[in-house]
Parts: C-alpha cells; sequence; structure tokens
C-alpha cells in the first residue's frame, strides 16, 4: 500500500507579516494606540515589498487590529469593537438559518443570570443608561424600528452593568439578531409595547435596589413574554430570522 502526503501550502509573504504584527499585538508588547513604523520601514525590517506590507496591514484593519487614526499616515494598534466582532457571529448564525425560537431559547439562558451579575455590579452610571434605555423603549409614539433598537439597547447597557466583557460580548450576536425579530412582531400585538415597558420598569426597580433575585426573575418573565407575543401575532417560532 503506497503512502500519500498532501502538497505543502505556501502561505502568502503578506500573511506572515499580518501573523507577526498580530502575535505582537496579541500579545500587548504592541499596546492599544502604540503607532506602528511607517510602511516603507515595516518592508525594510521584514525584507519584503511595500505592497506586501500594505496588504498584511489591510488584513489587520479588517480584523480590527490596526486602524489608520485622523490625521495619521500610520497605523495604530486598536482593539476590535465589540458590534463588529459580534456581527460576524450574527452573520454565520444567519447563514445556518438561525429562528426566532433559536435567539429566544438562548435569551432564555442568558440573559435572567446576565441580569442578576448585573444587579450586584451595576454602577450609577449603568443604573442610568439602562433607564434611559428603558425610558426610549417604551416611548409610546416612537416609531417600531427605534423602539426596537432602544429594547435591544436596554439590554446591552444590562450586559454592561456586569462589568464582565465576556458576557456582553457573548450577547451581542444574539442582540444583533434579536432586533429583526422583535421587529416583525411589536407592532402586530397592541399590548408588546405596554408589557415591554412594565418589565423593563420593574427591571429598573431591582436594579435600583441590587435585588439580584428580582432582577432574575423579572427578567425571565419578560423573555418569556416575548414567546407569547411572537404567537399572539401569529408569527411561528421556526421563522427563520432575516436582516
Amino acid at each position: 500500500m503506497s503512502v500519500e502526503f498532501a502538497p505543502l501550502t505556501i502561505e502568502p509573504a503578506y500573511r506572515k507579516v499580518a501573523a507577526a504584527i498580530g502575535e505582537r499585538i496579541l500579545a500587548r508588547t504592541l499596546p492599544e494606540g502604540q503607532r506602528l513604523p511607517s510602511e516603507t520601514e515595516l518592508a525594510r525590517q521584514f525584507g519584503v515589498n511595500r505592497s506586501t506590507v500594505r496588504e498584511a496591514l489591510r488584513e489587520l484593519e479588517s480584523r480590527g487590529l490596526v486602524q489608520r487614526r485622523p490625521g495619521s499616515k500610520l497605523m495604530s494598534v486598536s482593539r476590535p469593537h465589540q458590534a463588529a466582532v459580534a456581527a460576524g457571529v450574527s452573520h454565520a448564525l444567519l447563514l445556518h438559518d438561525v429562528t426566532v425560537r433559536d435567539v429566544w431559547e438562548a435569551l432564555t439562558i442568558l440573559e435572567p443570570p446576565l441580569a442578576e451579575a448585573a444587579a450586584r455590579s451595576r454602577s450609577a452610571a449603568d443604573l442610568g443608561c439602562i433607564a434611559a434605555a428603558a425610558d426610549a423603549c417604551g416611548a409610546r409614539r416612537a416609531p417600531a424600528a427605534q423602539a426596537v433598537h432602544s429594547c435591544a439597547e436596554f439590554f446591552r447597557c444590562v450586559g454592561r452593568a456586569t462589568h464582565n466583557p465576556v458576557l456582553a460580548l457573548a450577547q451581542e450576536p444574539l442582540l444583533q439578531l434579536l432586533e429583526p425579530s422583535l421587529g416583525v412582531m411589536i407592532d402586530k400585538v397592541p399590548q408588546a409595547r405596554t408589557r415591554i415597558a412594565t418589565a423593563q420598569r420593574r427591571l429598573v426597580e431591582a436594579f435600583e435596589a441590587r435585588d439580584a433575585r428580582a432582577a432574575h426573575d423579572w427578567m425571565a418573565r419578560h423573555i418569556r413574554d416575548f414567546s407569547r407575543g411572537y404567537q399572539l401575532a401569529g408569527i411561528d417560532l421556526g421563522l427563520r430570522i432575516a436582516v
């Protein structure tokens, strides 16, 4: 029996350059805000063409690891924005035919303990953010798109109030999918806005009192209500989400 090996893949030079710079950034030896040398200088150091460096920097920029600050010709080390990172996950979920039920079940698991943690950890500024988002979401005359966005912002403020970046990032892809799915339902059920406003008002009270148990229970009720809203609107929970 003969033995066969797959051909070796030759990695493009720009990817090697991007990997070398990326390793320094992820190791924090190149801190956020640090300016990188010019393309010409990087080309000299790596022993490659300037065009190779330019392509490497484009790749790093697409990953959110570097950016060109206004008024500067040099790239600087940056931190990937949470929304941009989450957008990649959201797009992947859409391509896997994620449904309204999938998002609702995930929120059911994630949001109540997250609210419980937020009640314990929130600051005065966090409470202001949560209350403002609840007021905006509950505004009766707000257009549906604005109300839906404010509702998602309410959850984002709660996530930030945990002061745990892992939790905040974990919820963001779901919130990006919540907006289109909630938009389908919010004005088809007359009492939807009122029930959302009531639940969020009770949650604000729980956060004010640092009542972790009440925050957990009201968030669980709030998420369950979304499922009820879809049923009243005659929307199949198996509906695939589209943006």
